[in-house]
């Protein structure tokens, strides 16, 4: 099994909210005919605003992420499956990516066909220039990881480490992260850091964080987006 990430941008002539309509009731449920399991992320009206970090060094930033899940990659099997995005989404990127998950899901399960609870964030992420690829994946897996779980609230964290782009002209990215977080962290930096009432605990919080990513970003070779998650077709 190998598993595709897809970053999607609508068109300008489109709104949103149709956009959004569209990939859950349209190319979602086609994709299942040439998929394993599929989990669609939209940037709907439940994740805008908020005091979440939204990072954006690509213009115009992505709309909406597809992960799917498949039994090959290569181009000409693939091709089915970009087809049906290409429909909606004048412009997409793909890459193949090697999925871990130090944090499942086990707090707020998906439900298929219906919005996870919280909110998803994504976060693509390049190589800093000066950093070998061995080392950016030791302090990303080996350093960051447990301070990522530790010192946020997130309930879902999900590594997916770039194994090579599929499309033309994708974005340099070399891994996608994916967390959840509770609803109330949107709106709560207090909440986002796990630390609710202990401003001390926050500001620690904070700073480890910091920290950590400092170790394996480059914050000028990011990009951060809050999503809706939706499971689909979850993986079995």
């Amino acid at each position: 099994m190998e598993k595709i990430i897809y970053a999607l941008w609508r068109s300008d002539a489109v709104p949103a909210d149709l956009f959004n309509r569209r990939l859950l009731e349209e190319v979602a449920p086609a994709l299942g005919a040439h998929t394993l399991a599929v989990r669609v992320n939209v940037a709907d009206d439940a994740v805008v605003g908020g005091n979440v970090p939204r990072i954006a060094n690509i213009r115009p930033q992505m709309d909406a992420v597809i992960q799917v899940w498949v039994n090959c990659s290569h181009d000409p099997y693939r091709k089915p499956i970009d087809d049906i995005i290409a429909a909606v989404a004048p412009r997409f990127a793909a890459w193949l990516v090697c999925e871990s998950v130090p944090l499942p899901n086990t707090l707020h399960p998906p439900v298929p066909g219906q919005r996870t609870a919280g909110f998803s964030q994504l976060a693509f992420i390049g190589q800093p220039p000066k950093m070998t690829h061995e080392e950016f994946v030791h302090n990303w897996k080996t350093v960051q990881t447990s301070v990522a779980i530790e010192t946020q609230a997130n309930f879902e964290y999900r590594q997916n480490l770039v194994v090579r782009p599929l499309t033309y002209g994708a974005p340099a990215f070399v891994a996608i992260v994916e967390e959840c977080f509770p609803a109330e962290a949107f709106n709560d930096e207090a909440a986002y850091y796990d630390a609710v009432g202990d401003a001390a605990k926050e500001a620690e919080n904070k700073r480890l964080m910091f920290e950590a990513c400092a170790q394996f970003m480059d914050f000028s070779r990011i990009d951060v987006i809050q999503t809706s998650q939706f499971e689909v077709r979850p993986v079995l």
